[in-house]
């Protein structure tokens, strides 16, 4: 699915040389900080623990250059609730409802998220959602971050996000960013290809890693400032977090990033990233939808104060 795919991502380690021989199960505490030793051996014995393709006992040894997959279950439900607010609703039909999501905003309710998510306010202005996507996520097909703004998608109906879900997938969904990234990038055009998976010691981070999930991300360059660049990106694929993981990996990390970039944030509240264009194809027509958001206030604030 996308740049933040589902409630809980499946975990992906590669094991170190000096990781090799410990036992999986404390390997994986390890690694986990905020998961107990004997909640990962219940997901061993219910068989959410995998290396290579292969489920494991909790006294298997790790190793060397062992992939370790993980895949927690859904974390305890919430309870959604509808509320009114304010929405940009840039297109809606009986279908799907596209929204121009402002920075700040979480997609859809989690542990320390209960109310004032996307979804709350879709609720109250649709009625009824897909449920497709699960209990905390009623039509949401794709995310994209908190402090990302701008275009994204959710379904009404089931027949809607089952078609949006398989474009996604297909990667037949167009999605390009604009993002203001630290320094001057030299080349007009680029394309960053490298595989993104879960960071091997920061378990909150994604990072590009040996045996990641492949990424692709094309940029073409915008604008030059004299300490800065805007970039106009296009996801090939959408892993979590890959823009700003790319960006990072080459050595130009979105300015006002707090995983993945300097302290230094010139003025933003989150990263100055914005999901520009969204086009996709009708699930009832077939017909080729595109739609576009504008900057936002802030980026375009602090690119006049890079130009001055």
């Amino acid at each position: 699915m996308n740049e933040e795919e589902q409630a809980r991502d499946a975990l992906w380690f590669v094991v170190a040389d000096e990781e090799a021989g410990e036992r999986i199960d404390r390997f994986l505490a390890r690694r986990m900080e905020d998961v107990s030793r004997s909640r990962i051996q219940g997901w061993i014995e219910e068989g959410r623990v995998q290396v290579g393709e292969r489920t494991v006992k909790a006294n298997h040894r790790v190793r060397p250059g062992e992939d370790v997959l993980v895949e927690p279950p859904e974390p305890e439900p919430v309870d959604v609730v509808p509320e009114p607010m304010e929405l940009n609703i840039v297109f809606e039909d009986g279908d799907q409802v596209v929204v121009d999501k402002p920075r700040g905003m979480v997609v859809h309710p989690a542990p320390g998220h209960p109310r004032g998510t996307l979804v709350n306010g879709l609720l109250a202005h649709c009625g009824s959602l897909s449920t497709l996507g699960g209990g905390v996520r009623p039509g949401i097909v794709h995310r994209i971050d908190r402090d990302t703004s701008g275009l994204l998608v959710a379904a009404k109906t089931d027949a809607a996000y089952a078609w949006l879900a398989k474009q996604f997938h297909d990667h037949t969904v167009d999605r390009e960013y604009l993002a203001l990234v630290h320094g001057v990038v030299p080349h007009d055009h680029g394309t960053v290809d490298a595989p993104v998976g879960r960071h091997p010691l920061l378990r909150q981070q994604m990072a590009v890693v040996r045996g990641g999930r492949p990424a692709v991300t094309h940029f073409t360059v915008v604008e030059r400032f004299s300490r800065a660049t805007l970039l106009r990106l296009r996801l090939q694929t959408g892993r979590t977090h890959q823009i700003r993981v790319h960006m990072e990996f080459i050595g130009f990390p979105v300015i006002g990033d707090p995983k993945y970039g300097p302290r230094r944030s010139m003025g933003m509240k989150g990263q100055a990233l914005h999901a520009a264009v969204l086009g996709f194809d009708h699930p009832a027509t077939g017909s080729r939808l595109r739609f576009t958001s504008p900057l936002p206030d802030d980026m375009r604030a602090l690119m006049a104060r890079l130009r001055g």
